[in-house]
């Protein structure tokens, strides 16, 4: 990582060897993720990510705004990454490290590539009004698995993000207010998630989600897109070649944990949802809406 302090030789050697035990320095298995939790904002798309000591802060925001030249039927959809010196000192504020150029790459080739947003679906008026749906991410503590948490943190604001319902009439168009009309939710096509891996002892280790000091000595290292049904992105980060045997492994246990954590995402936001439902307000708001 750049800027970073290098990390000691004692400390590379003590991985490095309890690996070859077949351990890992906090003690979790090579093919578990560190304990994952999500909290939810009082605002819809606004969401805290831990994962293990990663603190990952994702806020969704709505503009209406003249859609792209070249794509008059859609809306736009971008994600901005913030790497502060809050996080780690390898960040500096205004001056893009070469991780942050890569987490942004990844997570726009994961997110908006792979259309999880139907963007069409933003349309309000064909070449003239569109919905901006902006994903900023801030990183309030970095301990490894950058991509991976701010990936799951992305999906689940856009899942918990409502925007104002609008309504169109001739070449007029107005927006409504949450107290005037049931906010709507994004038409989400699928749910991709990251999975990151490590290699280690010239392949011959693989862990899953590597903490900061294990990222630091990996000799290489792959990126798996999955959502729930298949892999959407392979990005390989350099290093040593990977066995096509081991990417298989690799990929079939992506798809496992990416099923697994969709599933935890699923459940935060229906705890989310039964809290802000007090006295089932939002069904009656609803109610008054199809009225």
């Amino acid at each position: 990582m750049p800027r970073e302090s290098e990390i000691s030789n004692i400390q590379r050697s003590f991985i490095q060897n309890a690996l070859k035990e077949n351990v890992r320095v906090d003690g979790r298995r090579f093919d578990q993720f560190r304990d994952l939790d999500l909290e939810f904002g009082d605002e819809y798309g606004t969401v805290t990510l831990r994962l293990g000591k990663t603190r990952i802060h994702v806020q969704i925001s709505a503009e209406v705004t003249k859609p792209l030249e070249e794509r008059k039927f859609e809306g736009v959809f971008t994600i901005t990454a913030e790497l502060s010196p809050i996080a780690s000192p390898a960040f500096e504020v205004g001056r893009p490290t070469e991780q942050e150029v890569i987490i942004s790459r990844i997570l726009e080739k994961a997110i908006r590539r792979s259309n999880a947003i139907d963007t069409e679906s933003l349309c309000i008026i064909a070449g003239a009004k569109c919905w901006s749906i902006r994903a900023d991410v801030h990183v309030l503590d970095a301990d490894g698995g950058l991509i991976d948490a701010s990936c799951i943190a992305i999906i689940a604001a856009l899942r918990h993000f409502r925007r104002p319902d609008v309504s169109v009439a001739g070449e007029s168009v107005t927006i409504y207010t949450m107290a005037e009309r049931v906010p709507v939710p994004l038409s989400i096509m699928h749910h991709p998630v990251c999975v990151s891996y490590s290699f280690y002892l010239e392949g011959e280790v693989v862990l899953l989600d590597p903490t900061r000091s294990e990222e630091q000595v990996r000799d290489a290292e792959v990126v798996l897109t999955v959502n729930d049904f298949e892999l959407c992105q392979v990005a390989k980060l350099g290093g040593r070649p990977v066995d096509a045997l081991v990417l298989l492994k690799c990929i079939n246990t992506a798809l496992a944990k990416g099923k697994e954590i969709n599933g935890i995402v699923t459940k935060k936001l229906a705890e989310d949802a039964t809290r802000r439902d007090v006295g089932g307000l939002i069904a009656e708001l609803r109610a008054e809406n199809e009225r």
